[in-house]
């Protein structure tokens, strides 16, 4: 009898143990091994979602899970940011974010996030420059030397469409009027898609738009593209001046987006997806995509992007003070 107890009682605890060993098991599963969502701040249609598609379809087809995009537009992209902050940190949540989310801090001084402590920096997805793009049939200009002369002669009469109040094609539109010394309309709209819809449109006459974004509609005429705000032209875009070349070289904005983890992810599921982000950055379709956008693969991950950020946080900061731009 005492032999069948212990028998019994042994037979319990490997029970129990293995029970207890099931969330090892899982944990130690191979990453992903599940669907992945990518939380996507802003509307479809803009420039994070020109990166994300053919990297999250990159992404699925070198895993064999899922690699799904989740768009939560909203207040210059600060909506899904803060959806973001708060996901279950497991490893199947990252937020694909923007420069718009380094320029929020100094626009909206009461988020519920901050972007520095409550995300776990990934990899920099992509840095291209900002392009000044304009409807053709309500803005007859061809470069920026023609663009900044009707602007005088008739100021106060155009506008500008922005991804929302915040954002940086909002702040790089406020930057080009301070540094021209002119004066241009913010309308801002509830993301890069819908803006430039409107502007393809005629509801609005120009953007300072992200070169992802604004890429195709370039190529298809619907739009023009007057300079790009660097100091040489872009991958794809040859025949686009840069704001050098029409006499504002100070005028050099950056449109990036990154990955983030919510705080507390698990750092083998970050280093997981680090590993299959160079792996897809490597491929030819990848790189044939990016130059197609204006620009090239990035190669910043972890603290090299976290210390980015934060370089970009005061950039901004100092821009919005020097601008005196203001949510409209």
């Amino acid at each position: 009898m005492n032999r069948s107890f212990t028998l019994s009682r042994r037979s319990a605890l490997a029970a129990a143990a293995a029970v207890l060993a099931l969330p090892l098991l899982a944990q130690a599963q191979a990453w992903p091994a599940k669907p992945v969502t990518f939380v996507v701040p802003f509307p479809a249609g803009g420039g994070t979602d020109a990166f994300a598609r053919p990297l999250t379809a990159a992404l699925t087809k070198a895993t064999g899970k899922q690699f799904i995009i989740d768009n939560k537009g909203g207040a210059g992209g600060t909506v899904g940011a803060s959806i973001a902050a708060k996901a279950a940190p497991d490893g199947y949540t990252f937020f694909m974010g923007a420069v718009h989310h380094a320029i929020a801090p100094s626009m909206y001084p009461k988020l519920d996030y901050k972007l520095e402590s409550d995300f776990i920096p990934v990899a920099l997805v992509s840095s291209v420059p900002q392009v000044i793009v304009v409807n053709p049939t309500r803005v007859q200009a061809t470069d920026l030397k023609g663009l900044l002369e009707f602007i005088r002669k008739n100021p106060g009469k155009l506008n500008y469409g922005s991804a929302g109040n915040g954002t940086s094609h909002h702040l790089a539109g406020e930057l080009f009027k301070l540094q021209t010394q002119t004066f241009i309309t913010h309308i801002p709209y509830r993301g890069a898609g819908p803006a430039l819809q409107d502007l393809i449109a005629g509801q609005v006459d120009l953007m300072f738009d992200g070169l992802g974004s604004s890429a195709t509609h370039i190529k298809s005429g619907r739009i023009k593209a007057i300079a790009v705000a660097a100091n040489k032209r872009a991958p794809g875009f040859p025949e686009v001046a840069t704001s050098v070349e029409g006499g504002v070289p100070s005028y050099q904005v950056a449109t990036w987006y990154g990955l983030w983890a919510p705080k507390g992810t698990p750092k083998e599921a970050v280093a997981a997806l680090q590993a299959e982000l160079r792996k897809a950055f490597a491929q030819d379709d990848i790189k044939a995509s990016w130059t197609s956008l204006g620009t090239e693969v990035p190669n910043m991950y972890g603290d090299a992007f976290g210390q980015f950020v934060s370089s970009e946080i005061k950039r901004w900061a100092d821009v919005v003070k020097s601008s005196g731009a203001k949510l409209d």
